[in-house]
């Protein structure tokens, strides 16, 4: 299996909104070199021209400012009347297998995805869900990324979209928007699968 990374890198981008904006410390290497001395321990076991460790903290990043997966518990605390599985509880199983990308590029802005509209693509092209695949939306606005309006435009899937994958055993989907519109909150207590 060819596995494609999709991830956005972390980096600080000063057209972020301020919700998305990474914020990065740069540690620089003489501070660690103070560090080995106040450890204690002998220079003489660093190679000679040893600088010291650069280091780099994360000290702010919103969520949607990189690639990240959303756990059931993000949607509700329920799922069939039990409880929804955070992030840690997420399969690892359902983050890498066989995918489906399904081109919604045609879609105006605010006009959501509907089940028609994912129906109909797979018919025009001769696909089939299957259960436990993972489903990308290609709404065509990753490439505003990085820009000061990319959380103003897009598409996401309407409720009813979503409740239809899940019915066909998708566990996993993601958007190229800055948001995916992944109405599951009404779902989560009818959906057939945790």
């Amino acid at each position: 299996m060819k596995i494609i990374d999709l991830s956005k890198p972390i980096q600080y981008n000063k057209s972020d909104p301020w919700f998305m904006k990474v914020k990065i410390k740069h540690k620089p290497h003489r501070k660690s070199k103070l560090l080995i001395r106040f450890l204690g321990l002998p220079l003489k076991l660093f190679p000679k021209h040893f600088n010291g460790w650069a280091d780099d903290i994360i000290e702010k990043m919103g969520v949607h400012a990189t690639t990240h997966i959303d756990a059931p518990w993000h949607y509700s605390p329920t799922t069939n009347g039990k409880k929804s599985k955070t992030i840690d509880e997420v399969p690892l199983e359902w983050c890498f297998g066989d995918g489906l990308v399904i081109d919604m590029t045609h879609k105006a802005d605010f006009d959501p995805i509907t089940q028609k509209d994912i129906e109909d693509f797979l018919k025009q092209n001769n696909l089939t869900v299957k259960p436990g695949m993972i489903v990308l939306i290609k709404t065509g606005r990753d490439k505003f990324n990085g820009t000061k309006d990319f959380h103003k435009i897009g598409t996401g899937m309407s409720a009813e979209a979503t409740a239809w994958l899940i019915d066909q055993g998708i566990k996993v989907m993601g958007i190229d928007a800055w948001g995916g519109g992944f109405a599951l909150a009404p779902y989560a207590e009818k959906s057939k699968g945790n």
